[in-house]
């Protein structure tokens, strides 16, 4: 019994990571795409909130199976949390579309706003999301001030990655010992 516990935990932490890597590979490419385009990389934000939900959720049910729930509930509690998300982030949609903040604002207003949803949602289902929150809010900072933003991004993905890597490693060392 002990060693499905075992095999299903490494196997949902090796989701978990896969989505980790996946979500820090798309906002790689959303910070490229918004360099290269303002108006894609506006687009390209708001389509990721929807993906970002989608991942929140699949988190989220792979964890009810371990734990106490009802998958209804952890859906509509996420729905909310995302919808609400998606409302703000049509907030910033309306003020660009004002003329109240360029395009290069609005997508770097809706990467802040993205980067606050994933964080606060990590919270609920992990450290992995909320690293994945504060990687998208440090990226809005440093391509504000940083022309070689995009290689500064990267490195700190890679280091993510890594350190996530380094800490289940030693996790699971410590629990054998």
């Amino acid at each position: 019994m002990q060693e499905d516990y075992t095999l299903s935990e490494k196997r949902k932490f090796h989701i978990e990571d896969g989505i980790l890597i996946f979500l820090l590979i798309l906002s790689i490419s959303g910070v490229a795409i918004m360099d290269y385009s303002t108006d894609d990389g506006y687009g390209y934000w708001i389509i990721m909130v929807f993906v970002f939900a989608l991942f929140a959720i699949l988190i989220a049910w792979l964890q009810s199976k371990h734990q106490e729930g009802e998958f209804a509930d952890i859906v509509k509690e996420q729905s909310l949390h995302w919808i609400t998300s998606l409302l703000v982030v049509g907030g910033a949609f309306l003020l660009q579309k004002s003329d109240q903040l360029t395009a290069e604002s609005a997508s770097l207003v809706i990467l802040l706003l993205l980067s606050l949803a994933t964080m606060l949602d990590g919270l609920r289902i992990g450290w992995r999301f909320s690293l994945v929150g504060l990687y998208l809010g440090a990226s809005s900072i440093i391509r504000a001030f940083y022309e070689p933003f995009i290689w500064i991004d990267s490195i700190i993905a890679i280091l993510i990655v890594t350190a996530t890597f380094l800490w289940e490693y030693w996790m699971n060392k410590r629990k054998d010992s």
